[in-house]
């Protein structure tokens, strides 16, 4: 990681009871310096997809803009929207091309949540997808995920509190709640800043509604709630 570089971390994702959902910390660093405390790091990119990155930030926003870009692109020209699977394999694709760039210092990684509207009803459901440097396709099994500096400490918050049963206002809660424990153990994760009035960005994916921000009153609202009740239980 080269440390002249603005990175961004951390992201999670969740699957819970009729969607998915993706959010990311606000916190943007060059090496020990907090270059910024407002930089939102999860985009939709269509109606029933969104994403977030962590890493190298000129790379990685520039490769989600091109992807949104080309996503609208491929439904303009084959007049239907590209599946799920299709998107990851353009993202890997995309990664690849930008491997030496990578392997320079300037590692920017992805996270992928939607849905295939192509899937049948019954079995429709949210999914998360990963990558790595090289391009390769990760396809989720946990119902959640996490990436960048404090992805560990995320996916440990993740891991005890996720349901997949879990109605959306639940999930939102667990995906704050994770982005907290990161912020509590990596420095490069910034947590709730009830000061300056800044709060992670999380973006929910459902069939009935599709891709939509969750509105910075409620994510305020949840978060006040999380600091609060970590002044009685620090650990959580």
């Amino acid at each position: 990681m080269n440390p002249h570089v603005t990175h961004g971390t951390t992201i999670v994702a969740l699957t819970f009871a009729g969607g998915v959902l993706i959010a990311g910390d606000r916190r943007a660093t060059s090496g020990n310096t907090i270059v910024r405390h407002d930089l939102e790091k999860v985009v939709v990119v269509d109606d029933v997809t969104a994403a977030g990155y962590a890493g190298a930030v000129g790379p990685a926003m520039q490769m989600l803009r091109l992807f949104a870009l080309e996503v609208e692109e491929y439904e303009k020209v084959e007049g239907t929207p590209i599946s799920f699977p299709g998107k990851a394999n353009r993202l890997a694709t995309m990664l690849r091309g930008s491997l030496p760039m990578a392997m320079q210092g300037f590692e920017a990684l992805p996270l992928l949540v939607g849905y295939d509207p192509d899937e049948p009803e019954p079995t429709r459901a949210g999914r998360i997808v990963s990558f790595d440097i090289s391009g390769n396709v990760v396809h989720d099994s946990t119902g959640y995920e996490s990436i960048g500096s404090g992805s560990p400490y995320a996916k440990a918050a993740l891991k005890k509190r996720h349901s997949r049963d879990a109605d959306r206002v639940a999930a939102v809660r667990t995906a704050v709640e994770a982005l907290y424990d990161a912020a509590d153990d990596d420095s490069a994760t910034g947590g709730p800043d009830l000061v300056r009035g800044i709060y992670p960005v999380v973006v929910t994916i459902t069939g009935a509604q599709g891709a939509v921000r969750v509105p910075q009153a409620e994510v305020e609202a949840v978060a006040r709630e999380v600091v609060r009740a970590r002044e009685d239980r620090p650990g959580g």
